[in-house]
Parts: structure tokens; sequence; C-alpha cells
């Protein structure tokens, strides 16, 4: 099967290529918002004939390319399309970012260990930053059409990247892994081997408090600055929750290895059920990218030739994974702890929803074996 990655890969432009990489990314701001301005008011859609309301306005006024012309075109009926497939009122599309596609060996491509970029005085040739990157330009991966991004004050090509990979078969399955999510735990694993791995969450939840308390202050003083400064740290948080859960994630699939079952909680609806989680984690639970965090390990599990489901976490923290008795009393959530009013087993709670969870993975694996008997 083939898996599709997005690789966001840091280009190095000197001080000119800066220059008109800005100057290309602010003509097409501007030019996404004439074509959108155009679309609003004639209700066109279609291409062809908004090619002949903008291409020339868009070549002399803006000095776009011909290609650049046709994507912009592209990028906006795309936009309004998206908008109405969703059934939203049709209100005009403003462009605050510049949105610039670039297609793979025709807008951008690899020339000598460099990006070749084209812009509007022409292609320039920048290097990049290959450390962790190393995977996409090993011949196994195919580059997509790209998105050339500034953030951070800071070049990047946000590029797809496809791959064919061998797909782990359910009768290839040697290790089922039940994996918890939490708070004072991140993820907390169970596997074949009756091994158990604690992925500690106590210093990400001390830490999410001291950003949400710098929040609050912030909101507080309401001046452009405090604003500013709200906005920066947003981004921070964001970059640091997905470099935690990238560390979470990779930890637990190299952990289980290959031909492994890994078994998630579908933790849907999440934030709308504040009512299952005390008041004072109620922030740092419903607003940690646990889907983030799954969406991870389910690429990496693929590319490790490794199968993960999702499944109902309903009762996985009160059923004993011993004797199977099932009471609320059977946890004891304030000491984090899990003793069987039945048999009396007893561990820590987050453990005993992984183990349960990977009872279910057992039983899901039984229960496809079985479909494929003639």
């Amino acid at each position: 099967m083939q898996i599709t990655i997005t690789a966001k890969i840091q280009i190095l432009p000197n001080t000119e290529q800066i220059l008109q990489l800005q100057n290309t990314l602010s003509s097409i701001k501007k030019s996404l918002n004439v074509v959108s301005d155009i679309v609003f008011l004639t209700k066109e859609l279609s291409q062809p004939k908004l090619h002949k309301l903008t291409y020339e306005i868009l070549r002399h006024d803006h000095a776009l390319k011909s290609q650049m012309a046709q994507s912009v075109m592209k990028t906006v009926v795309a936009k309004y399309k998206s908008a109405k497939s969703n059934k939203h009122e049709f209100n005009k599309v403003v462009f605050k970012k510049p949105e610039y596609d670039l297609v793979w060996n025709r807008d951008y491509s690899l020339v000598k260990g460099l990006f070749s970029v084209n812009t509007l005085k022409g292609r320039i040739k920048v290097p990049f930053r290959q450390e962790g990157m190393d995977q996409y330009f090993d011949g196994s991966w195919k580059f997509g059409t790209a998105k050339l991004v500034f953030k951070h004050d800071r070049f990047f090509l946000h590029i797809p990247s496809t791959k064919e990979i061998e797909v782990s078969l359910i009768q290839d399955i040697k290790n089922v892994v039940g994996i918890d999510l939490g708070i004072n735990f991140l993820a907390t694993s169970y596997d074949s081997s009756n091994n158990t791995e604690f992925y500690h969450g106590r210093h990400i939840k001390h830490k999410r408090a001291n950003y949400s308390k710098a929040r609050k202050e912030l909101q507080q003083r309401q001046t452009p600055s405090s604003r500013r400064r709200l906005r920066l740290i947003g981004q921070r948080e964001n970059r640091w929750m997905t470099d935690v859960n990238h560390q979470v994630s990779k930890a637990l699939v190299n952990s289980a290895g290959q031909n492994s079952l890994l078994v998630l909680e579908d933790l849907t609806g999440i934030r709308n059920a504040t009512e299952k989680v005390q008041l004072k984690h109620r922030y740092i639970f419903v607003s940690w990218g646990f889907y983030q965090l799954r969406q991870m390990i389910e690429y990496k599990a693929k590319l490790n030739r490794s199968l993960t489901i999702t499944v109902n976490p309903k009762y996985t923290s009160q059923k004993c994974p011993q004797c199977g008795h099932t009471e609320n009393a059977n946890r004891d959530k304030k000491n984090h702890s899990f003793t069987c009013k039945n048999c009396t087993y007893t561990s820590n709670d987050d453990r005993i929803g992984a183990m349960n969870l990977r009872n279910i993975g057992i039983e899901y694996v039984h229960a496809e074996l079985i479909k494929q008997v003639p």
C-alpha cells in the first residue's frame, strides 16, 4: 500500500534569495485576494471562465508567471468549493497568508543537493536542513505538490511524500500492545510479553499549567503587546506539544516492534466528556493533542510493518483483566490504583486500562483469523 506523509523541510536562502521569496509570497497573497474578490462578485467557480476574468490581471498587474497565475486560480476555487461542500454561507474568502503551491519538477526540484524553487525573477537554488529528514531522500519517497511556507522568520517546504510499504497481515501479528492515554502518564503500554511501559506526564502537566497561567495573565491585560505575546505563546506551546507527541509515538512503535497490533483508545468526543475529568485537570486533558498522537502512532506503525485499531475505552479502567469483574469501586482515581472487589487483583489503574485494551486486541485478532478460515 501507499502511505503519504508531509515532510516539513526548512530551506536556507541567503539574503538576496530571502528578498526574492518574500516578494514572490507577497505577490501571491495579493493575487489570491484579487481573484477571491472577483469570485465573490461573479460567483464564478469554473476555472476556464475564471481564467478569462483574471489571467491578464495576474500576469501584468502582479507580474505572476503563467503557472503561478493558474495555481492562484486553482487555490481560490478550491477554497470556495470546500466552503460550499461544507454547506457554509457564500462569504468572501480572505487570504491572510500566502498559499504558494509548487508542482514537483515544474516549480521546484532537487539539483545537486539543493532545492531549485521558482520565484518571480526565476529559479533560485537553496540549501536545506536535512537533519531528521534523511529518510525522505533515500530514493524510496516520491514528492508531490509542495507549499512554500514562511513561519517564525524561516522558510519551509511542506512536501507531501509518498512511499510504497509492505502491509502487515493479521496472521503475521506476533505482539499485541494495549495503549492507555492519560494525564499523569501520557501513555501506558502493555504487550504480549507482559511488559509494561509508562510514559510520564507529570512534567508535561506542570508545563501546560504554566502556559495556561501565562495566557490568563496576558488575556487580562487586553493590550496590543499582550495579544501578540499571547499568540507567540500559543504557537510555542503547539510546537512543544507536537514534539512531545512525536517522541512518545516513536518510542511506542519502536518498543512494539514489527508485526505488532497496537490497540488505541477511540477518544472521539473527548472535548465533550469534561464531566468525567476533575476540574483542575479539565483544560489539560481536553486540550492535549490526543488525536494528533493517535495519527502519529498510526502512520509510524504502518512504516514499521504493524497494524493499529481503535476501540471504545468504556470500562477499561474498571474491569479486572484477571477475572473480568467490572465495578466502578474497583478503581481508586485519587491514588491511581486498582483493586478488584472480586479477586483482589491489584495494580496501577493506567496499567489496568492498557491490559484490558490488549485483551480486546487479542479478541480482535482471533475474530479476524476465524473469518479467514474457509
